[in-house]
């Protein structure tokens, strides 16, 4: 028994000595294959995800449309005015419709029908064609009744250019017609209700006043003359 004792501690000396002078001589070939090892680990090891800022892109705003201070007191506009700037501004006496269609060809007046602020209600005595320049100011105008009544209001034209013609017939319907030359025969007039509006007949005092509101400014800015008809329940607008 203390021979098998002698014998294991000898062993045990023996190799604890052997381990000593191998970690003693192996130490340094060791350590530099762990420094290896972690580098070749820290190489590997994935790159953080980076999240691309998204690139700023530009918009175009609408333009902004300042509206002025309007207010409602209308003046009536002499008819003399009405007929000169129609003289002046339109393109001329339009005799009968084989001539209209000619201007309407030739691009000397273009349709209206409807647009922002206003419509086009069914015509019997007069078409739906005005010269490029009173389409533009026609539009401005719908443009700030909208602004000013509401997105989505609009007010009604009841007439708009007619013929010699036409005239004439209907003077014989209608004894308030002007008798001679009408401004609506060159293209620069037309008539908008002031009992009709968002396509309902109704004395609607609001909407009128609105509409007061936008005829003054344009008639004070010098783009229209106005006549307010009762009997035709209707402004008669000629662009200047």
């Amino acid at each position: 028994m203390d021979k098998s004792i002698r014998r294991f501690t000898l062993v045990f000396f023996i190799l604890a000595f052997t381990v000593s002078i191998l970690i003693f001589f192996f130490k340094p070939a060791i350590g530099q294959l762990m420094e290896n090892h972690s580098l070749s680990i820290s190489e590997e090891k994935p790159d953080p995800i980076t999240r691309e800022l998204p690139i700023p892109i530009s918009v175009d705003l609408p333009e902004l449309i300042e509206v002025p201070k309007l207010k409602g007191s209308l003046a009536k506009d002499a008819y003399e005015d009405h007929l000169s700037a129609a003289e002046y501004q339109g393109v001329g006496i339009i005799e009968a419709e084989e001539m209209l269609f000619d201007l309407i060809n030739n691009h000397k007046l273009v349709e209206i029908n409807s647009g922002n602020g206003y419509r086009l209600e069914p015509l019997t005595h007069s078409h739906p064609y005005v010269t490029p320049h009173s389409k533009k100011v026609l539009e401005e105008m719908g443009l700030m009744y909208e602004i000013l009544a509401g997105e989505g209001n609009f007010f009604s034209i009841s007439s708009a250019t007619r013929t010699m013609d036409q005239q004439v017939n209907l003077k014989k319907r209608n004894r308030n017609a002007t008798a001679g030359n009408s401004s609506h025969s060159f293209g620069v007039s037309f008539d908008i209700s002031y009992i009709r509006f968002n396509g309902v007949k109704s004395w609607d005092q609001k909407a009128q006043r609105n509409l007061e509101k936008v005829l003054n400014h344009f008639q004070e800015s010098g783009k229209i003359f106005v006549i307010k008809e009762r009997k035709q329940s209707c402004y008669h607008v000629t662009v200047r």
